[in-house]
């Protein structure tokens, strides 16, 4: 296991205090949440964030990748609109819930908790989600298809590849009706073949090529777990 960038003790402490234990306690999900919750739960409900939105653009280390090759999972970043699942935990399992769900999620202390005001059809709740900081060391910033191409060929985890963490995510989201045109594009994209070159002595695109210190978008730092 990477070594923790912060210690994920307090924020659990912190969400419990926040949430406070006398009512049912709500979970956001984006990614993986919405097919695997690994909890009980006695309501999911389509829900939608303003201000927020899904990404893959976080750096896995273990659950979808390794160290020789970095994998991805999603982040909740600022910014634009997304539409997941929230999930109702009857009070008297939430505070095992998130003593569980903290051993998955936050591990390494990669994720920065909030409380998120989620709309759905039979009103708002206030939910509890896992967003990513762009200053985190995991945070991918930009990358290329070339890029993204290369990971979905060749990033493999404890959970499994990459690329099927994609799909999986992108056909429980099609099955709820919540469309991803950005998600949609990315995993078409790893059906695409390249062409071969015509000539031997045409240079290549650059692939990525992990621990190369020439790469703008290479992680700076301990890596930091998903889901």
């Amino acid at each position: 296991m990477p070594r923790p960038l912060r210690d994920p003790q307090p924020m659990l402490e912190r969400a419990i205090a926040d949430w406070g234990g006398h009512e049912d306690l709500w979970l956001f999900g984006y990614g993986s949440l919405i097919w695997r919750p690994d909890f009980h739960f006695t309501e999911r409900r389509p829900a939608w964030v303003h201000g927020w939105h899904r990404a893959l653009k976080m750096w896995s280390r273990v659950n979808r990748g390794s160290v020789q090759v970095p994998g991805l999972v999603f982040g909740l970043l600022s910014g634009g609109s997304v539409r997941g699942m929230v999930f109702r935990v009857p009070k008297a399992d939430g505070l095992e819930t998130l003593r569980r769900l903290w051993l998955r999620e936050m591990p390494t202390g990669v994720y920065d908790p909030k409380w998120l005001r989620c709309g759905t059809a039979e009103g708002p709740v206030n939910a509890l989600a896992f967003t990513l900081s762009r200053r985190s060391p995991n945070f991918t910033g930009e990358l290329s298809d070339e890029r993204y191409r290369h990971i979905f060929a060749n990033a493999v985890g404890r959970y499994g590849s990459s690329l099927d963490y994609a799909q999986q995510t992108l056909a429980e989201l099609q099955r709820h009706a919540i469309h991803d045109a950005a998600l949609a594009r990315l995993v078409a994209l790893a059906a695409v073949q390249q062409p071969p070159a015509a000539d031997c002595d045409v240079s290549q695109a650059p692939v990525y090529v992990p621990g190369s210190a020439n790469n703008s978008t290479q992680p700076s730092g301990p890596s930091k777990e998903n889901k």
